[in-house]
This record gives C-alpha cells, structure tokens and sequence, in this order.
C-alpha cells in the first residue's frame, strides 16, 4: 500500500471532533434594509455534504490547459452529421473515461471505515447542473460503454429533468467522478470542491485563444483551461499532473 493510501486509512470518525466556533449571529437589520428568504431543500441538502467534504477531504487543486482546437473541429462535424447537439461535455465525459482508465487510482474512493481504498472496475462520470433551486450531480453511467452522441443525448435528457422535475437519489448516486463546467458562464480556474466518496473532480472554465509557437511561427491555440481538485489523502501532486496530461490529450485527439 503507498503512502497516500496509508493516510488515506485514517479513522473517517475523527472528523466528529473539530472543534468549531460558532456560526455568528448577528442582527443584519440593525445595519440598514433586509430581505430574508429560506434556502431551498436542495441549498440545504447540497450546503450540508460541500461542508462535511471541504471539512473532511484536504483539498488540492491543481490546474492545467488542455489545445481543444480539433475537438472543436469535430464537434461540430458530428452535430452536423448526427443532427444531435453535441455540446463539449460530451468530450469531457469521455477524456475524463480515458484519464480514469490510464491512472485507476482516481476511479477509486475510500470505503465508510476509512480504512480502504475500493477501485473501480465501472466508469460512472457525475456531471454538476445548476438548477433553479440549487446544485444538482447527475451521473452517466457506464459512460465508456457509450458513444459521444448517446452520452450528448443524456446529458440534455438528464439536465432538462434535473432542472424543471428534479432527481431521484439513484440518477444522482453511483458516481466515479465528477466534472463541474462554467464554461458556458466565464471564469479562468477555480477550485470545485469534491464530491464524496470521490477522490477528485474537474473544474473547467471558458476556452481563450492562447498564441503558442510552433515551430517558430506563431499560432493560435483553442485553449480550454482544467482545474483538477483531489483529495491528497490518495492522490499526489504528479498523480495530479498525470492525470490532467491524459484528461489533455483525450480531448486533443478529437
């Protein structure tokens, strides 16, 4: 067993004795004008498992570009060609499939006693969706078994469903690891935070065209920037740099 694995098998209980201060209480309409509205069951639900896994997992982030200039190519010969909107998270899910295949300690999590790592022999990519009434993960399951334009199809299927009727516990249950894409909003790197029992989770942000010399000559690169958050119980820096370099290269054999 590594080393990482060997801190990974600390007792999961010990989290129950942090110490935390008090939330504060403080009286906001002493200060000027309020409005109060509750947080949504799924604001609650969703806020109380981000605070136990930012608690309890020691948070890495680790961020890479990934050249996305003949995915791009393909994406859009296969929209055409399939007439199937295949929007980029299709790609992800497959790189991501492709990175977990070639580093398998990343498609592993550890079990409830703290004391084993459990690898995976299934591939089961969570993909985070931003809905009315918060964050919801749902998963694609046996997303290597399925082709570019199966998984676009779930994932509009899957996406609409989550954002107007909701889930069920099992759509959103099963998951390897998960991918959280701004992309379509903006932002240059952040650091998504992990969903337990997963030991990492991919942060992409919005493509730029990045000048890069080729050669001596100067080209314009499709750039997608990858922020890479993983538990260091289990995971180390190389560990993390591999497995953006793979996640890079899947998506550039497009």
């Amino acid at each position: 067993m590594s080393e990482a694995a060997k801190a990974a098998a600390q007792p999961i209980a010990a989290a129950a004795t942090l110490d935390l201060a008090p939330w504060p209480q403080v009286d906001f309409a002493a200060f000027g004008e309020v409005q109060v509205e509750p947080l949504s069951r799924i604001q609650k639900l969703v806020g109380s498992f981000l605070s136990r896994n930012w608690v309890m997992i020691p948070h890495v982030t680790h961020q890479d570009e990934a050249d996305i200039g003949a995915m791009e190519i393909a994406r859009k010969a296969l929209s055409a060609s399939s007439g199937v909107r295949i929007t980029p998270l299709a790609y992800l899910v497959k790189a991501a499939v492709a990175a977990l295949q070639a580093h398998p300690q990343f498609n592993a999590s550890i079990d409830g006693s703290g004391k084993n790592l459990v690898f995976k022999k299934y591939f089961h990519i969570g993909i985070a969706v931003d809905t009315p009434g918060g964050l919801l993960v749902p998963v694609i399951r046996d997303a290597d078994k399925k082709s570019l334009v199966e998984i676009a199809q779930e994932i509009a299927e899957v996406s609409q469903t989550a954002r107007t009727r909701g889930l069920s516990l099992d759509r959103m249950s099963g998951g390897c690891f998960s991918i959280s894409s701004l992309g379509s909003i903006g932002g240059t790197g952040f650091t998504p935070i992990i969903n337990a029992p997963e030991v990492a989770i991919m942060g992409i942000t919005r493509a730029f065209l990045k000048p890069v010399n080729v050669d001596g000559q100067l080209q314009w690169q499709n750039t997608l920037p990858l922020s890479l958050s993983y538990d260091h119980r289990v995971i180390n820096g190389a560990d993390a740099a591999r497995f953006c370099l793979s996640f890079a290269l899947a998506l550039a054999r497009e």
